[in-house]
């Protein structure tokens, strides 16, 4: 190649800057690379590590270590000075190396912060190669490492470089935490397993690959990183198949699945707390269906479970309710292969899935992904996905007239509490309960314990001569005496027990008021492009206090007077100062908490004897839920996945 030919790069390479610099000056950006020594302050760097000869990612090389000559540069790297200075000379001197044999053969040197490069020496040697659109530059790399702070940047950059130990790899940024270990995890490896070099090249194939398609689909203005948009695309299919797709496949799935992946990422969540009334219009008849195939996932046996019966009974209700315009059919999940439960509702035709249980939580939306117009919903509390709806009831409503009986029927001060699961909504009810009881006697003191943890609860709660017992969260039928096993009862003398109250659900009413949210449209206005999560409560009549015949009269009228409250909003059980068991003050009283610091409360108020449970405290069979589900999944390690590379 002919010096001649490395000019005309040049001119190329030319025009390309001049037009970055015009439009970075009208955008009011800073036009040429910047400088780290000017943009960091670099007496808080905690200690420097050389990496050595990196091949370091083009797009990951953004400004110099010092100003210098920046302003032969714009901002991509592209040349400002005209062909006829000494810069573009010795530019195009380098380019016709590039061109023949001999190649540009010295590495650059920079800095790396925070993942990102900035040049030391080789500024024209990074230009030239930026030019031809070369993937990698090599370079002798030093890491300049921040001290750890509560900033999020530099929390994920902690994460990044615990991931760089074992993989080695460059160019994949998340914007959530916990992440890379995630993508870890999902590729089938241990936590600790470092990469050999042809996992590493195998993957950067793959995702070289994915990402060439995710550049065609990912809007400018968007948050997405390639990575988050990999990290999604694996809930639905392996690293092996995505790498056997073509470009054309994966931008379609892209495509279609973007505004799912973009909810993932905003966790933009949208609480309905009441039914949507809508008579339809004339446009709402013309594209909403004239009848529905719905499915119902069960996990269990109704004949077996009172959860599952409820939601049968539920099923049965809609079916009479609207007759031939709803076609019901139940799909047994017994063996947890929810998915392929959903994979069959789909192919007999189902419009709508309903997955009963919490834990089919990720089945529901691996299927919801696959399939964009299916609407499915999940019977649980908060897990923000675009394509897929919760529904749930306001259960610490219901707790806290509960609580409110409790205490009035209390023979001492200790009332036990048996919580199930550190999952969204748990210590809501707990608290209200906690607050119902000290309605009815300051004194109360409520002695939690768990469920999902060693140990008999009941036992315990007896040992400490608690004199009212509330057994878990909620109950599925409306007789006090077969929910048992989910209500709140007084405690004899002789450890009989006698039956007081019980929250019940109405599932037949919350799957017909959710049918028909669909015929009329209603459905349709609710928050395109973001989280939905039903959560409805006593005024809606789908959650209920189902009372013991053996109540005094007296706190019969207590109950109906507090229920009718909340229904009508005169009494919120969080309308007051609230202080933790730990001193904390969480509200000082002259406001009522948000529907959405209810359900992510995460903490015990005042009055409650115990604490939440943590991850390694749970019995096996506790963990998938609160994986699931939990308050704190975000902060807990993945499950290492079948291996992909």
């Amino acid at each position: 190649m002919s010096r001649t030919d490395a000019l005309q790069q040049y001119l190329h390479a030319l025009k390309l800057g001049q037009k970055y610099y015009r439009n970075a000056v009208n955008r009011g950006e800073y036009p040429y690379p910047p400088a780290l020594t000017e943009i960091a302050d670099l007496s808080q760097i905690a200690s420097r590590a050389e990496l050595g000869l990196v091949n370091v990612p083009s797009e990951l090389i953004v400004g110099t270590y010092s100003p210098g000559r920046t302003s032969a540069l714009a901002a991509n790297f592209m040349p400002l000075l005209p062909e006829n200075t000494e810069f573009g000379s010795k530019w195009v001197t380098l380019c016709t190396a590039h061109l023949n044999d001999e190649g540009i053969r010295d590495p650059i040197k920079c800095y790396e912060y925070l993942g990102k490069f900035y040049v030391q020496e080789g500024n024209k040697r990074a230009s030239v190669l930026k030019s031809y659109g070369s993937p990698t530059i090599p370079a002798y790399v030093t890491r300049l490492i921040p001290e750890y702070s509560e900033d999020h940047g530099v929390q994920i950059y902690y994460e990044f470089m615990h991931f760089y130990t074992l993989t080695g790899l460059y160019g994949l940024h998340f914007i959530h935490r916990k992440r890379y270990m995630k993508l870890i995890a999902k590729l089938g490896f241990d936590s600790d397993h470092v990469w050999t070099e042809a996992e590493r090249r195998s993957f950067r194939a793959g995702y070289s690959h994915f990402k060439s398609a995710f550049d065609k689909v990912c809007p400018a203005n968007s948050s997405v990183t390639a990575a988050e948009a990999l990290l999604f695309m694996l809930n639905i299919c392996s690293f092996s198949q995505l790498k056997d797709m073509t470009q054309k496949d994966i931008v379609k799935e892209l495509s279609s699945l973007w505004p799912e992946i973009e909810s993932e990422n905003d966790f933009a969540i949208d609480i309905n707390p009441e039914p949507v009334e809508k008579s339809p219009g004339i446009f709402t008849k013309l594209f909403t269906p004239d009848s529905l195939n719905v499915a119902f996932i069960y996990g269990f046996d109704p004949e077996k479970s009172e959860w599952t019966r409820a939601h049968e009974l539920g099923r049965q209700h809609i079916a009479e309710e609207f007759g031939d315009r709803v076609v019901t059919k139940v799909y047994n999940a017994f063996d947890r292969d929810y998915f392929s439960a959903m994979q069959q509702a789909v192919k007999d035709g189902a419009a709508v899935i309903f997955a009963t249980i919490p834990t089919m939580v990720d089945a529901a939306m691996r299927i919801a992904a696959l399939y964009p117009t299916l609407k499915v919903l999940t019977c649980s509390l908060s897990r923000p996905r675009a394509g897929v709806r919760n529904y749930y009831g306001r259960i610490y409503e219901a707790k806290f007239v509960i609580g409110a009986i409790a205490g009035a029927m209390a023979r001492n001060d200790v009332i036990g509490y048996i919580a199930n699961y550190p999952i969204m909504g748990v210590p809501a009810t707990i608290n209200a309960f906690a607050l119902g009881a000290r309605l009815t006697n300051p004194r109360a003191r409520i002695a939690l314990r768990w469920s999902c943890v060693e140990g008999d609860a009941m036992a315990e709660l007896a040992k400490l001569g608690a004199g009212v017992i509330s057994n878990r969260e909620a109950a599925s039928s409306a007789d006090v005496h077969r929910a048992l096993e989910w209500g709140t009862y007084q405690v004899g003398e002789d450890g009989w027990l006698m039956p007081l109250a019980a929250p019940c659900w109405n599932w037949g009413m919350v799957y017909e008021k959710l049918i028909l949210s669909i015929f009329t449209g209603a459905w349709d206005d609710s928050s395109l492009g973001r989280a939905v999560n039903y959560w409805w409560g006593l005024s809606t009549g789908v959650i209920t206090v189902t009372l013991s015949d053996t109540l005094p009269a007296g706190v019969k009228r207590l109950s109906d007077v507090l229920c009718r409250g909340i229904a009508d909003g005169s009494i919120k059980p969080f309308a007051e100062k609230l202080v933790d068991n730990t001193g904390l003050e969480r509200s000082d009283g002259s406001r009522d908490l948000s529907f959405e610091e209810i359900m992510a409360m995460d903490w015990l108020i005042e009055g409650v004897e115990g604490t939440i449970p943590k991850f390694d405290e749970l019995i096996e069979s506790s963990k998938r839920t609160v994986r699931l589900l939990g308050l704190y999944r975000h902060e807990l390690p993945p499950e290492k996945e079948a291996k992909q590379i």
